[in-house]
């Protein structure tokens, strides 16, 4: 029966984790109205709107089935987590168009009031090109908590812990859509006159920025197109944030949590280098997604539940098609 409680929990709360994403889409759409952006119909946005549609139609279909909770909360978190990236990726570039003034030289005197010198943790790893390549990897890594983090969380049972990383992480990517236009910032490589590009690695990350930041800006770039779009944010650093997001997530599971540490450690200390980053964008997105967490743990305790637990209401969890959850 415990089981069984905490599955309904956790639906209460995917439930509920729909609501800031429409808020999101309803941001987006409003902001499309009266800029002049516009977002390309391709390939890849109707494929993703069609995956995700899909995944949302099975995952109803598998919730309702007593041996299909698990693949039900995965499939839905990855596809909340999909729309997520789909809203907020261009949200980031219009919050940019408000061409707000640099705030480079401010973060960068920030690092400094901190005690923290980023020329000489860009020259520590230049001085020892073997350790780039691990810090390519480890950059690269933001790319894999959308799947392991509900794969490895649906399959292990960890439903609720599932659910709140789905809302954290929505709620992260919303503030930090919010923020990027108050605090608009090219990167490290040009405040400190440092070469991104080198025979040993490329920034990539920063390079990417670099090119379309300006562009977003100065309203060269108005046709928003999923496939050309990379992060443009500076700060806070949505890297910092999806490293502690991700490490959250997999501390549930035991036996995965040295991993995760290694994993998402070298993401937060090679995401500076890679990213162009400042450390007081690492340190405001790790504060950013411990925020996050934190404000998914009212609704991870019902406070958003129905009352009663015969509630008969559109977001009650689905009866079995077999006498109780197995």
């Amino acid at each position: 029966m415990a089981e069984a409680d905490d599955r309904r929990e956790s639906w209460r709360l995917h439930q509920a984790s729909w609501m800031p994403l429409a808020a999101m889409g309803a941001l987006l759409a409003g902001a499309l109205a009266i800029s002049r952006f516009s977002v390309a119909i391709e390939v890849e946005l109707v494929t993703s709107l069609v995956v995700t549609a899909c995944l949302v139609i099975s995952s109803r279909y598998l919730i309702s089935r007593a041996w299909g909770a698990r693949s039900a909360f995965i499939l839905l978190s990855i596809a909340q987590l999909t729309v997520v990236g789909l809203f907020g990726a261009p949200l980031t570039y219009i919050a940019a168009s408000a061409n707000l003034p640099l705030q480079d030289a401010n973060l960068a005197h920030l690092d400094h009031l901190l005690g923290l010198d980023w020329p000489a943790y860009y020259n520590f790893f230049v001085a020892r090109p073997w350790l780039l390549q691990y810090a390519v990897f480890f950059y690269a890594m933001i790319l894999s908590p959308t799947l392991t983090v509900p794969i490895v969380l649906g399959l292990t049972g960890n439903y609720v812990r599932l659910q709140r990383f789905v809302l954290a992480c929505t709620l992260t990517v919303c503030v930090t859509a919010l923020v990027s236009a108050l605090v608009p910032a090219i990167g490290t490589y040009q405040q400190y006159g440092l070469p991104a590009d080198t025979e040993d690695f490329k920034a990539m990350g920063y390079l990417i920025q670099l090119e379309r930041l300006p562009l977003a800006r100065d309203g060269s770039l108005r046709v928003l197109q999923l496939s050309q779009i990379s992060g443009i944010v500076t700060f806070p650093s949505f890297h910092a944030a999806a490293a502690i997001l991700a490490l959250w997530g997999f501390w549930a599971v035991w036996w995965l949590r040295p991993a995760a540490l290694i994993l998402n450690g070298g993401m937060l200390i090679a995401t500076p280098l890679i990213g162009g980053h400042y450390f007081v964008d690492v340190l405001a997105g790790v504060a950013l997604a411990a925020l996050a967490i934190c404000a998914t743990e009212g609704r991870a305790r019902g406070k958003f539940a129905t009352r009663g637990e015969n509630a008969s209401s559109a977001g009650a969890y689905p009866v079995p098609a077999k006498s109780e959850v197995l």
